[in-house]
């Protein structure tokens, strides 16, 4: 199934991901990275799916502003094209990219 109730990547797609989304390196004051899936699941994808305001992602995931820092990222590095190039061969191959609404 392409998304699970929550909407969230299933494991099956975040182990594809997972290859492109390579771990960064801490910021300078040496704070741990957030949660990859967790960012790319609230603070990306939920925006891109919902056109909702970054600022409006729920709790249970990392903050708009880290959220959007690595979406910036991710979109210079090329990352991004790659993401959604893999998450929609995902789709179309589970038969869920041409379905009308």
């Amino acid at each position: 199934m392409p998304f699970a109730n929550t909407r969230d990547l299933t494991d099956w797609q975040w182990r594809v991901l997972d290859e492109l989304i390579l771990e960064s390196t801490p910021h300078t004051d040496r704070r741990p990275w957030k949660d990859r899936p967790a960012v790319l699941n609230g603070g990306v994808l939920r925006v891109l799916r919902t056109d909702a305001p970054l600022a409006d992602i729920p709790e249970r995931y990392p903050p708009h502003q880290t959220c959007h820092r690595r979406f910036q990222q991710w979109a210079r590095s090329g990352v991004m094209k790659e993401i959604l190039h893999a998450l929609a061969v995902d789709l179309k191959m589970c038969g869920a990219l041409d379905k009308k609404p």
